[in-house]
């Protein structure tokens, strides 16, 4: 199950990253194209480095440590993944339990059945 998810969460990082390099390739053609720099086209991300600080911004919006920190505090405030994880334990462990009971029994019969012979 973890190699699966870090399948797809590579996957999945490895097309965002190539939807961007694309939106960036096509400002940077659109930009070519009219042969000037309008200011209305921003490109998909821009890195500045200014005075030791590295600011970075996508698509527009301007990307800090701060703000993912934020999130990560708000995520944890929720426990929502915590509640879904559990949930999909106890059914993980109740269908794990009832596959068990099954093959006991087809087992038992299986050996009550090669007693008799």
């Amino acid at each position: 199950m973890v190699k699966f998810m870090m399948k797809c969460f590579l996957i999945v990082t490895v097309l965002l990253l190539g939807v961007l390099i694309g939106m960036q390739q096509a400002n940077e053609g659109m930009q070519k194209m009219r042969g000037y720099n309008d200011p209305s086209l921003q490109g998909a991300f821009h890195i500045t480095d200014e005075n030791g600080e590295v600011e970075a911004s996508v698509l527009g919006r301007k990307v800090t440590s701060h703000d993912l920190e934020q999130k990560q505090k708000q995520l944890e405030d929720v426990e929502a993944f915590n509640l879904f994880s559990s949930i999909g334990e106890k059914l993980g462990n109740g269908i794990s339990a009832l596959f068990e009971k099954i093959m006991i029994a087809i087992g038992n019969g299986i050996g009550s059945l090669l007693d008799k012979i």
